[in-house]
Order: C-alpha cells, then sequence, then structure tokens
C-alpha cells in the first residue's frame, strides 16, 4: 500500500499530540516509564498500519489507546525478560518534603501491581482515564459485564490489601511482585 504525505503527515501530528496521553496510561498499566514508551510506540505502530482506515471512520485515539492497552497484555503474556539495568540514577533533592506523597504511590503502585494484568487494565482505564464501562470494554475487547466484574473484583482486592497491610507493607511487599 503507498501512502501520500498527506495521511503521513497526518498521523505524524496524531502521534505527537496525542503521545504524552498514552504513555501516561501506559505507565498507570506497567509502572516503567521505559516501558511505558515501549508500549506506546507498538500501539503506535498498530494505529500506523490502520491510519487509513481510521481517518476515515474517525475514533483514532480511541484505537491508539485500545493499541497500547492490547500492547501491554501481549507483554504480560510474555516471558520476563532477564535484562537488568547496568547502573542507577541517582535523583536530585527537591526542596519540599514529597516522602508521604511518594510513598502512598508506592502503595498504590505496588498494590496495582499485585492485581492480575486485566483487572489492573480496567481500573487505570476506569479510574485514571476515567473512561466509562462501555468505552473500558471497547478498549480491552470484551463485554461491558466484563469490566464490571473485573473491575469489582480489583476493587475489592485493593480495598483488601489496604485493610490488610500498612502503607509500608504494601511497599515492601510489593517490591517482591512487581512486574517491572
Amino acid at each position: 500500500m503507498v501512502r501520500d504525505a498527506a495521511a503521513d503527515a497526518a498521523f505524524t501530528e496524531f502521534a505527537a499530540a496525542s503521545r504524552m496521553r498514552l504513555r501516561s496510561t501506559a505507565y498507570l498499566l506497567c509502572g516503567d516509564w521505559h516501558r511505558a514508551s515501549d508500549h506506546v510506540q507498538e500501539g503506535l505502530i498498530r494505529v500506523y498500519v490502520a491510519w487509513p482506515r481510521l481517518v476515515r471512520r474517525g475514533g483514532e485515539l480511541s484505537y491508539a489507546r485500545k493499541a497500547v492497552v492490547s500492547a501491554f497484555l501481549d507483554a504480560s503474556r510474555k516471558r520476563s525478560s532477564t535484562e537488568r539495568p547496568a547502573s542507577e540514577h541517582t535523583d536530585r533533592a527537591s526542596g519540599e518534603d514529597i516522602a508521604s506523597a511518594v510513598a502512598d504511590r508506592a502503595a498504590l503502585m505496588a498494590a496495582l501491581s499485585r492485581l492480575p494484568a486485566r483487572q489492573r487494565a480496567c481500573v487505570v482505564l476506569r479510574y485514571f482515564e476515567e473512561l466509562d464501562v462501555r468505552e473500558t470494554a471497547a478498549a480491552l475487547s470484551c463485554s461491558e459485564g466484563t469490566v464490571k466484574s473485573q473491575t469489582s473484583r480489583a476493587l475489592a482486592s485493593l480495598r483488601a490489601m489496604f485493610e490488610d497491610a500498612s502503607r509500608d507493607d504494601l511497599v515492601v511487599a510489593g517490591e517482591r511482585n512487581l512486574p517491572w
């Protein structure tokens, strides 16, 4: 298939405009900015392939979000990589005390990481991306009932995790189970 320059330019503009939002969604799913970028890249490749059809029918962002979630779910089904970071990066200290916010976020990310991938995807799409049940079902290619049941199970699991353990316990226990 031969693509014209206008279609390529339209895709490039769309990718640039939506990349950060898609990356945020991917980060909430996997918890790692570098892997999130990989999921977005894979999703945008899928969007590029379908671009002529998408432009005719609309819904480019919905399709892109679904492609990123699918890339995450596909990656979660694959075996873990044996790659390990070569060195640690040191962060610069800020002038404000943000330890509590960081600890709360770490506890939430640890709790999210303990959920199965499909339940985690439902929570992220419903509560972080603010999609309704129908939109979430479309993004995950499942029924609305599946979204409701998976979300319900995920929320019950999260509640139980936060009721049964302190924030510090969640972070420590989550470090052993982190997919990233």
